[in-house]
């Protein structure tokens, strides 16, 4: 009896095309990446020659816009409810100070109104943001 031996097949996976796919994906990606903006208020902070760089750390930031609306943490708030809304905020861990970003046409009453709600609501200390020019 003659036996005949199976032939083993010699072929490999192509994986040319999956690297292609690979690296298409990757442009794709880096490309489209590029284009993402971040979501910013615009607010121009007075001008002042002794201001110091800030150093981001657990802090309760209250933004006051040019017409006069109050976002605390990004959220907005009012006027009337803002030593409640501070008061809420400074609760969580490792929050007791407060800064204050307020625009250069923004009302002087407003700004020592926002000094007033912060120190109501306990906070520890209050910066106000500015820039060198």
């Amino acid at each position: 009896m003659e036996y005949e031996f199976k032939r083993r097949s010699s072929q490999v996976l192509n994986l040319t095309p999956l690297i292609d796919i690979v690296f298409l994906l990757l442009v794709f990606f880096m490309l489209t990446a590029h284009f993402i903006e971040d979501e910013a208020i615009d607010i121009q902070l007075p001008l002042a020659e002794s201001s110091q760089p800030s150093v981001e750390d657990d802090t309760v930031e209250v933004t006051l816009l040019p017409n006069g609306e109050l976002l605390v943490d990004g959220r907005a708030a009012t006027m009337d409810n803002l030593e409640e809304t501070l008061r809420g905020a400074l609760h969580a861990p490792n929050k007791r100070h407060v800064r204050l970003k307020g625009d250069q046409a923004a009302a002087f009453g407003a700004g020592v109104r926002v000094i007033d709600a912060a120190r109501s609501a306990g906070a520890d200390s209050l910066d106000i943001l500015t820039e060198k020019p």
